[in-house]
């Protein structure tokens, strides 16, 4: 006996999700979102403020958002997240609903809740959809992995709080972690 056919969920269902509902959709079904740490939001608070700090001092044009912000992955309508931080160089990408397409670089703080999606799942999807750049902010671990997706054959870098982190879209801006955690 066929297994019942898996619902796939759209653009639409996300659009109408009751208010203050907070989920993710992809690869067409629903992951609902468990409120933010303490310290996820100030990871994320703090990270979202370093670079647009640099982008602002250096007149860049990108521009960084932070969650809850809505980004479309695909043309399909079945990939809708909400990372923790985005920086999207190209304007074109932005609308009153979000970004439609790839950002250039993603971070996520990792929760408890969010291990497997963060680690797996959504670094599979950012890789997919082109996104440059994808940091996981792991505060139980006191490391980021990063991926230079870009580079011609990547792989994750670690990088303990307590040492520079290095952006590859932005080359000469160097991040210690440990430093944002300073009261």
């Amino acid at each position: 006996m066929p297994l019942p056919k898996e619902h796939v969920y759209t653009s639409e269902d996300y659009w109408s999700l009751p208010e203050g509902h907070r989920a993710e959709l992809i690869n067409g079904q629903f992951y609902d979102m468990a409120p933010p740490s303490r310290i996820h939001q100030k990871l994320s608070t703090k990270l979202s403020s370093v670079l647009d700090s640099y982008i602002t001092s250096h007149k860049g044009s990108c521009e960084v958002y932070h969650a809850p912000f809505a980004v479309n992955l695909d043309a399909e309508d079945k990939n809708w997240v909400e990372p923790d931080v985005s920086v999207i160089c190209d304007k074109n990408k932005l609308t009153d609903s979000g970004c439609l397409g790839a950002p250039d670089l993603i971070v996520e703080v990792v929760s408890p809740s969010s291990r497997k999606m963060d680690y797996v799942l959504k670094n599979t999807l950012y890789e997919q959809a082109g996104v440059r750049e994808y940091w996981i902010v792991d505060p139980s671990k006191s490391f980021t992995t990063v991926y230079y997706y870009e580079a011609e054959e990547f792989s994750p870098a670690i990088i303990p709080f307590d040492h520079q982190l290095v952006c590859g879209i932005f080359e000469d801006l160097k991040i210690r972690v440990s430093d944002l955690l300073e009261p």
